[in-house]
């Protein structure tokens, strides 16, 4: 798993590329607190060749952010590259967090 950061020097924001590799996988998405853990609003990541997934996020700079990946609608999964990880009492378990 990787995470890509890229700040922007024309707006407030850092464009944040998520690649998540899951050849087997039908789906995966990014949800987090920058979209309320909404299934729905999720950023889908797009499936390549190579079998991994992979999706961009524009997110304000100077904040921290809390994420999990979803594959296939079943199964939250953590970024081994998150900048730290954060205990969910309501999910029973760490998130992923990205500091900029």
């Amino acid at each position: 798993m990787a995470i890509k950061k890229q700040y922007l020097k024309s707006k407030p924001v850092c464009k944040v590329t998520f690649s998540v590799p899951a050849e087997e996988a039908k789906s995966v998405v990014v949800v987090g607190s920058f979209n309320e853990w909404n299934t729905k609003k999720a950023t889908k990541l797009k499936k390549l060749k190579n079998g991994t997934f992979k999706g961009s996020l524009d997110l304000e700079k100077d904040n921290s952010y809390e994420f999990r990946y979803l594959i296939d609608g079943k199964s939250y999964v953590n970024d081994n590259q998150a900048d730290s990880y954060a205990w969910n009492e309501f999910a029973g378990a760490d998130n992923g967090v990205i500091n900029l």
